[in-house]
């Protein structure tokens, strides 16, 4: 008799798994939206806090803290973006140690062609899950990756 196969959906008890699938699901959606502009969801995240900070370019290690992310993974995902001449380095006035991030007009201009393509997958997931829903899940999320009594174990 054949063993009984599992769905494969199973829940499991473990939240970071459960958000994982969700992010990896999600990124999917993005990442194929965004294709056509040759931008993945994490550069064009870049683009848009760069874009949001126009007046005073952050450091390295201010966009990292804004993206919470660590700032090597953060240089790896900024490479590719200096080099198709979409962000640019820049010496800091005070400290020539610290580097800042600046959007570039090129960068600027491939920003927004690629938010139209981001719209798109956004109101895929807001018709998909529902105006309110999402908008509580987004809270929720944003609630979870700013709280840094999550950061580490250690108190």
């Amino acid at each position: 008799m054949p063993e009984e196969q599992k769905p494969a959906h199973e829940e499991s008890a473990c939240y970071a798994t459960a958000m994982r699938k969700a992010s990896r699901r999600l990124t999917q959606l993005y990442d194929d939206a965004l294709e056509q502009s040759g931008l993945r969801s994490t550069q064009l995240a870049i683009l848009a806090e760069l874009d949001r900070r126009s007046n005073g370019p952050p450091t390295i290690a201010e966009l990292a803290n804004a993206l919470v992310m660590d700032r090597s993974a953060l240089g790896h995902n900024l490479r590719p973006l200096e080099r198709e001449g979409l962000i640019a380095l820049i010496e800091g006035k005070e400290d020539r140690r610290r580097r800042h991030v600046t959007l570039t007009p090129q960068g600027e201009v491939k920003y927004r062609e690629a938010k139209k393509l981001w719209q798109v997958a956004q109101d895929r997931f807001t018709k998909t899950f529902g105006r309110t829903e999402a908008a509580r899940l987004r809270a929720i999320l944003l609630g979870i990756a700013y709280d840094e009594r999550l950061a580490a174990l250690k108190d």
